[in-house]
């Protein structure tokens, strides 16, 4: 291909990118996708999500045959790691999934040019090797950046993926570490930490902040963290790493309180940095194009996505937003489908997010901690999985799900469980506020008996009155 035409060039095929490209795809556009990995799906299918969970299901499926089975009366030894298979089949998990994408490339007849995209002006867009050299170009009616984001780096801890890790680096560790040092409470973090502390590693998470997972519900967060310090987890708050020095032995890291005070030193054989991500916006030619940034590093967009330079759109982790992958997928669709001409809207409010640990966390909406900035009149409805039949039958009975409702006109305004399987009820409650239903609609909806979708209809209905079985 030298310098084809085509309706949209979207830089990067992570699930922001290639989302967008399948839909415009539908919709009778020609397109072709840069994405200078040799796979397709981005961090999140290759490095991210997808691998990650798939550790986390087998560190849990190990944990609990441990620790969790003679209680339903079945009795076994003290189950054997197989350490390979497990990151065998890891991968295994990742090659399906990305092999699932080119799949649907071919499917929707999208080009894929492997390479560094960078935008040399509105419609023109080169191909950029590792070598620096120009492999190919492509014109375009229209250019949509969906180059995802990076690693933030730590001041004083380089990255070497062997022992101090990026997420990325711990996902593809070649033993189990003695000992573990997370750097950041956040989601990422707390689920890599539970992996390896569930397959028996000694596990320290370091957070700046005085509480872990910022952004979390403030009751939600409490509860977490009290689950995870019972599983072992051992957590340094208001502490700041400055320093990291590697030997054969492993690594140093040198901690000093936040707030200022006396440094002490912590030993590991791993140090995970997992201090959040930044957009990826190097080497686009974004400076060449004249597209401009926000003040915290993003590309500024309008209200569909269009950059300051016509023609040239951007989704997902590049712009303002939550992070997460689903988001990406939605911005990139609703992006396209606004260059056909039709009506796409993303609501940024109700975009759902999930810590994959055990037990699970998964919100929607607002905080407690933000309706009362806001100054919100609001009532609370809470259930607990301890008082739910089938959670009971699962022998998975920590946490409860809590309704924020707006008192004036009970519409629901937030929606936190923390329990096992939080992260597929809370695609129930998204649905429900993207209605604007109130408490009394979700409870009064016939929810099927047992199941512990049964727990937010009992917390709706103690924001809109009174419980049933509480």
């Amino acid at each position: 291909m030298a310098n084809e035409t085509f309706d949209l060039v979207v830089i990067g095929a992570g699930p922001g990118g290639y989302v967008a490209a399948i839909r415009a795809a539908q919709l009778g556009m020609k397109v072709a996708v840069v994405e200078k990995n040799a796979t397709l799906g981005g961090t999140c299918l290759n490095v991210g999500c997808i691998p990650s969970k798939a550790l986390l299901q087998s560190s849990h499926l190990f944990e609990e045959t441990g620790h969790d089975l003679a209680a339903h009366g079945i009795v076994v030894g003290a189950p054997t790691l197989d350490f390979a298979q497990m990151m065998k089949r890891k991968a295994e998990v990742v090659g399906a999934t990305t092999k699932g994408i080119e799949f649907l490339f071919k499917k929707n007849k999208i080009t894929w040019l492997q390479g560094m995209g960078r935008i040399d002006a509105a419609g023109k867009v080169s191909v950029v090797g590792p070598d620096g050299a120009v492999k190919d170009t492509a014109t375009a009616r229209n250019i949509l950046i969906a180059a995802g984001s990076e690693v933030t780096p730590l001041p004083g801890v380089a990255i070497d993926e062997k022992k101090i890790v990026s997420s990325t680096g711990a996902l593809e560790l070649a033993q189990v570490p003695k000992r573990l040092v997370v750097v950041g409470a956040g989601i990422i973090g707390l689920e890599l930490g539970s992996v390896w502390r569930r397959l028996g590693s000694d596990v320290t998470v370091v957070e700046f902040l005085d509480r872990i997972t910022p952004g979390v519900d403030d009751e939600v967060t409490k509860f977490l963290q009290r689950a995870l310090t019972k599983q072992g987890l051992k957590f340094k708050l208001g502490s700041k790493v400055t320093k990291a020095e590697t030997s054969d032995a492993g690594v140093t890291l040198t901690v000093e309180p936040a707030k200022g005070g006396a440094a002490e030193t912590l030993q590991a054989d791993i140090v995970l940095v997992s201090i959040g991500r930044r957009p990826y916006v190097a080497g686009l030619g974004l400076d060449k194009a004249g597209v401009k940034l926000t003040e915290r590093g993003r590309i500024a967009v309008d209200a569909h996505f269009q950059t300051s330079v016509p023609g040239i759109y951007a989704i997902g982790d590049v712009i303002d937003g939550p992070m997460l992958a689903h988001k990406a997928s939605e911005d990139g669709i609703a992006c396209v489908e606004t260059l056909a001409g039709q009506k796409g809207h993303v609501n940024w409010d109700l975009v759902p997010s999930v810590v994959y640990t055990q037990p699970e966390v998964a919100w929607v909406g607002k905080t407690e901690e933000q309706l009362k900035a806001a100054g919100v009149a609001y009532k609370v409805g809470k259930y607990p999985f301890t008082a739910d039949p089938r959670s009971r039958a699962n022998g998975a009975t920590e946490g409860f799900v809590k309704v924020l409702s707006d008192k004036a006109t009970d519409r629901v305004l937030g929606v936190h469980i923390f329990g096992a399987e939080a992260g597929t009820m809370i695609g129930e409650a998204g649905i429900a506020m993207e209605f604007a239903a109130s408490a009394e609609d979700i409870g009064r909806v016939c929810h099927a008996h047992p199941t512990v979708n049964e727990a937010l209809k009992e917390a709706a209905l103690a924001a809109w009155e009174k419980p049933i079985h509480l």
